[in-house]
């Protein structure tokens, strides 16, 4: 139990203090801010089109690689991106947190999909995204998918994180990122923005960087990638 608390504790401290590693000097925000604002109107464009590329249609995949590219572009060129520490574990990187996070999360919205599944409205815009990996290249999905998340991550709790400065950045990055989502019409998509946002926006504030998000992001795509399918396919009335 003490162990435990003595945890909490780290972590709670880590969030009290989360905002003072998040002070840009005032030019460096400004550009942060422009670069975002440009970013954002370019992404938003590529991100509605590639959702909505339909499965089996090879065009599917050098759109999403450029929509990596849009995000990871605008992450580096607003500034430094930090990849952030465990709290009061200096040089330990929050890996295993991460998984364990993203664990937690694919447990949630897996158990989700059974209700999801029977509710045609909700189940059958993910069950076409989702094609994209059965009549096309599984693998090739994969690779997109994972390296989309990292790309999402270095940008929105990266470049958006930062430009908030003190504004309440947990919630503008968690918005910013929802608002960008809901691009691709897809309404299950948007609440999963919002729950996995707000969790790595959690996670940026606690450790200080993106690698934190960037693993949890990750591992949770991968694992709605290749279970949402079967349950949804399993689940339907």
């Amino acid at each position: 139990m003490t162990g435990t608390r003595a945890v909490a504790d780290r972590y709670l401290r880590a969030w009290r203090n989360g905002d003072r590693e998040n002070r840009d000097p005032q030019g460096l925000r400004r550009r942060r801010l422009t670069v975002v604002a440009v970013t954002l109107v370019a992404g938003i464009a590529v991100n509605a089109w590639a959702l909505r590329i339909p499965a089996g249609d090879t065009l599917f995949y050098p759109a999403t690689a450029a929509l990596a590219l849009v995000w990871l572009t605008g992450a580096f060129a607003s500034g430094p991106i930090h990849l952030g520490t465990e709290p009061d574990h200096e040089g330990h990187r929050p890996v295993l947190s991460s998984v364990l996070t993203a664990t937690v999360l694919a447990v949630v919205f897996c158990l989700g999909a059974l209700i999801v599944a029977r509710i045609a409205p909700l189940r059958d815009p993910v069950q076409a995204l989702l094609d994209h990996a059965t009549v096309g290249s599984l693998a090739l999905v994969g690779a997109l998918t994972a390296v989309n998340g990292v790309a999402e991550e270095c940008f929105h709790r990266g470049a958006v994180y930062s430009a908030a400065g003190r504004f309440h950045p947990v919630l503008v990055s968690t918005g910013v990122y929802a608002a960008v989502t809901a691009t691709s019409g897809i309404p299950l998509l948007v609440v999963a923005a919002v729950l996995l946002g707000l969790v790595t926006a959690v996670q940026r504030r606690i450790t200080g960087g993106v690698l934190g998000p960037v693993v949890t992001h990750v591992a949770w795509s991968m694992v709605m990638l290749l279970a949402l399918g079967p349950i949804l396919e399993a689940a339907a009335p």
